[in-house]
């Protein structure tokens, strides 16, 4: 299997959240969350004096981009390319181009290895978010997305849920 690497997707001016919203419906549709991993519209704080007062708002750092986390084949290359607004990758002719170590950095976007003490089958306990003090069991660990799926008991039943890894410990 091939490795997921960063791309940039040229869309139209405006179109980038929606592009977002798109692709990220498309994952869930397809089911392709194993081969998209990311889909972000970088964003930054900027500081504005409107009328003499100042507010920080957020602006698109790349108006008219789309960064995307995938591992490219002709399935996610059809998916990305044929979203309405995405009008192509960053690259030279129809060939995209992955963002090198080098431009992912001054991006901010860091590629974190994340050490879990917990395995498939092991009981856990969740300590933040909605699920706070709820003990669970592992059913399933993706490490592309940083999320561990575990069994809980709601209303007499075991029912799965998708939790981040810095929301759960080990028992």
């Amino acid at each position: 299997m091939s490795e997921a690497n960063w791309y940039v997707v040229h869309t139209y001016s405006g179109y980038e959240n929606k592009v977002k919203a798109n692709i990220d419906k498309t994952i869930e549709n397809r089911h392709l969350e194993d081969q998209i991993l990311e889909v972000r519209v970088p964003m930054e704080d900027v500081e504005e004096t409107k009328d003499g007062k100042r507010k920080l708002v957020q602006k698109k750092m790349f108006p008219g981009y789309v960064l995307i986390h995938m591992i490219m084949n002709d399935d996610t290359w059809y998916v990305v390319r044929n979203t309405r607004g995405v009008t192509g990758f960053v690259g030279p002719g129809s060939k995209p181009v992955p963002l090198t170590e080098t431009e992912m950095d001054r991006l901010g976007i860091q590629n974190v290895v994340v050490q879990i003490d917990f395995e498939e089958g092991d009981s856990v306990v969740v300590t933040g978010g909605v699920w706070k003090d709820t003990v669970g069991v592992v059913q399933s660990i993706n490490e592309a997305k940083r999320i561990v799926t575990i069994n809980v008991e709601m209303f007499g039943r075991e029912t799965p849920v998708e939790i981040s890894f810095a929301e759960v410990k080990k028992m």
